[in-house]
């Protein structure tokens, strides 16, 4: 595997950055919670009251104008009082949260937007902690072709920090996945997906070395250092190599497949 003599920085923040973003506060939603809590055990015409009195609050308010700027919580107030009345009137009996289609659908809907939250969360720590073992892999010289890719990875590599000495080792060991279409790479829809998910460069590498794998040349050879250089410094010039050699493939071979199509 290539040897590269780049400054060394710390392991990169993955898991900072896998971590999910503050919720902002939803005062529209905050203020109709607010309605149904008081709201609970009114009848019709209770309910008809609170809604002229929040009418009127809301009039006199208007001339205030820190008031009147609440992320429109008093809108969606005066909202969910005027759907309470409409409710109670074509119901009769007293207003029961637990009991309004519209609030347990809310509850629903929520309760599945957290769930998916924690599985995005817990498939972002995932990705870190697959980020930080290749890392660790490729800083021991233990990243070789004995441990096999797998899905995430293209998002795990997303997560590191390019400047940090062990990423070229990472990338090599990618490219030589995608080439040799070894460990997930053994898909091609896995292979076409990737040339969107990984930068140019390992596109470019995992090229070049099936373009001369084609020429007979092992991608497994070590005598094939050069490409990631290559890679690195120009991915279009590479790119364009591994196509020109693809269109001097001797006859029976693979010559004129696309790699990521292959």
């Amino acid at each position: 595997m290539t040897t590269y003599s780049r400054r060394r920085r710390g392991v990169p923040e993955a898991r900072g950055r896998a971590g999910a973003a503050r919720t902002p506060f939803d005062y529209a939603k905050i203020g109709r919670a607010s309605v149904r809590r008081r709201a609970r055990g009114m009848t019709s015409g209770e309910a008809a009251a609170a809604l002229e009195d929040a009418e009127l609050r809301a009039h006199l308010d208007r001339r205030d104008e820190s008031a009147f700027d609440d992320g429109g919580r008093r809108e969606a107030e005066l909202a969910e009082w005027r759907r309470i009345v409409q409710l109670l009137a074509a119901t009769g009996g007293v207003y029961d949260p637990d009991a309004d289609p519209v609030v347990q659908e809310e509850l629903a809907e929520d309760r599945r937007r957290e769930e998916a939250e924690q599985q995005h969360r817990q498939e972002q720590r995932q990705l870190a902690d697959r980020a930080d073992d290749l890392l660790t892999l490729a800083g021991a010289g233990r990243l070789d072709r004995t441990v096999a890719s797998r899905p995430g990875d293209e998002a795990a590599r997303a997560l590191l920090d390019d400047y940090d000495y062990r990423v070229p080792a990472v990338d090599d060991w990618l490219a030589h996945a995608l080439a040799t279409h070894s460990g997930h790479y053994a898909d091609p829809d896995t292979r076409t997906a990737a040339a969107t998910l990984l930068p140019a460069p390992v596109r470019a590498h995992a090229a070049l070395l099936a373009a001369l794998a084609r020429t007979g040349a092992p991608a497994d050879d070590g005598g094939l250092e050069f490409v990631g250089r290559l890679a690195q410094a120009d991915p279009d010039a590479t790119a364009a190599l591994a196509a020109w050699l693809d269109t001097r493939a001797t006859p029976g071979s693979l010559g004129g497949h696309d790699l990521l199509s292959s």
